[in-house]
């Protein structure tokens, strides 16, 4: 005759029972059972180390990819189970039969335990899901601060990509996009701007990170599309990607700057200090349109790689304007208006609120001081270079290394 089981032996079976009709590890109720039979024993709550371990498998449940739903019907089964044969179990146990007048005691002790240990899980399960989300925010600041710094070797750089979906072997343009104030990467720009450039890009790389204050967007174009880098559309993006941040940040003033499609990890780095490149530039132009293209830029990072000569011209053929009645500011802001309208009299006159005349009159000042006349194509050259360094270099407002 076979033995009958003894009671670890019946919760082993049970459990293994629940686990079963889930597909779910039967080591996800280790202890539950022989808890619960310890409380309709005795009466007791579960304890603090019986808590402690179910909060301890919700987090390993968590990590083995079991949802919190899933988990909940589980022990809601294996407690199901136990149930009916539980007035077997505790006459085992207390070597005598349950009594009927017991079962309701019995009942609120079980389900009690059981509210308990579905509390313990639940709290361990969220923990362990935050921890999780930390672990790959880190992990991802981490790469993007690497990515967009070339701190890290470009083999690492590739091994590191993959978890988000990008190859960086394809060609990539970068864009980043500003407003008014910094934008703080815990205000979660980041994730809505990446689904609105998703919903235009779907099927390319992309990549959407907060990172000194500005959002940064990279977008991979296919390899074989046929397309190169007309794949990208950057205008297009450039417009997405400013618009979502102005939405989100709740600033109708934005600007965007689009580095050129460059490949590889280095690429990456190479569009991305172009697009900080075409914002720097925008911003001491003083440009007003709210997309800049590096590739539009490009004379005026020339004009800047020698700046003692760039000073050196500004403080030559602008400085006598600073002796005039009201500084040099208002005769360069004129020069630079009158060339941005091809020398249009009116129109620069239209752009400053000024009259024809006052525009005219600052034209000729500027050809007495000088000895170049902005009417001249002759004079116009050296103008229209010092003019725009001034910008560029901030003066008259800041005092240049020439002086």
């Amino acid at each position: 005759m076979e033995a009958a089981a003894t009671p670890d032996e019946a919760l082993a079976r049970l459990a293994r029972a629940a686990a079963g009709e889930h597909g779910a590890p039967a080591g996800l109720l280790d202890g539950y059972l022989p808890a619960v039979l310890a409380v309709a024993r005795t009466g007791r709550r579960l304890s603090a180390a019986e808590e402690e371990s179910c909060c301890r498998l919700g987090g390993e449940a968590a990590r083995a990819g079991v949802s919190l739903p899933a988990l909940v019907d589980l022990y809601m089964t294996a407690s199901r189970r136990l149930w009916p044969e539980l007035p077997a179990l505790l006459g085992q146990v207390r070597s005598r039969p349950v009594r009927p007048t017991e079962l309701v005691g019995i009942g609120e002790s079980v389900w009690r335990a059981a509210d308990t240990a579905l509390a313990a899980l639940a709290s361990g399960y969220l923990d362990a899901q935050h921890e999780v989300v930390r672990r790959e925010e880190a992990y991802r600041r981490e790469f993007v601060d690497d990515l967009f710094s070339g701190g890290s070797d470009v083999g690492s750089l590739v091994e590191r990509a993959e978890p988000f979906g990008l190859s960086l072997t394809a060609t990539h343009v970068v864009l980043v996009a500003g407003i008014d104030r910094p934008i703080d990467s815990g205000m979660h720009v980041a994730g809505a701007v990446e689904a609105a450039v998703r919903a235009r890009a779907a099927g390319r790389g992309l990549l959407v990170a907060a990172k000194d204050g500005r959002v940064v967007c990279m977008l991979s174009s296919p390899a074989d599309d046929g397309r190169g880098a007309d794949a990208l559309d950057p205008p297009e993006l450039a417009e997405v990607v400013g618009r979502a941040v102005a939405r989100l940040t709740h600033r109708s003033s934005w600007r965007v700057g689009v580095g050129r499609p460059h490949a590889g990890p280095r690429g990456v780095l190479h569009s991305y200090r172009e697009a900080l490149d075409a914002l720097d530039l925008a911003a001491r132009l003083d440009l007003p349109q709210p997309v800049v293209h590096a590739r539009d830029l490009l004379v005026y990072r020339v004009l800047l790689r020698d700046e003692a000569a760039m000073a050196d011209l500004v403080q030559t053929v602008l400085g006598p304007l600073v002796g005039a009645r009201g500084g040099a500011e208002p005769l360069v802001r004129t020069l630079a208006a009158y060339f941005a309208t091809g020398g249009n009299t009116a129109a620069t006159a239209r752009d400053l609120h000024l009259s024809v005349r006052a525009v005219s009159y600052r034209i000729e000042r500027v050809h007495t001081l000088t000895g170049h006349d902005a009417t001249d194509p002759a004079d116009h050259l050296p103008l229209l270079v010092a003019v725009t360094g001034a910008r560029l270099l901030g003066w008259p407002r800041r005092r240049l290394v020439a002086d």
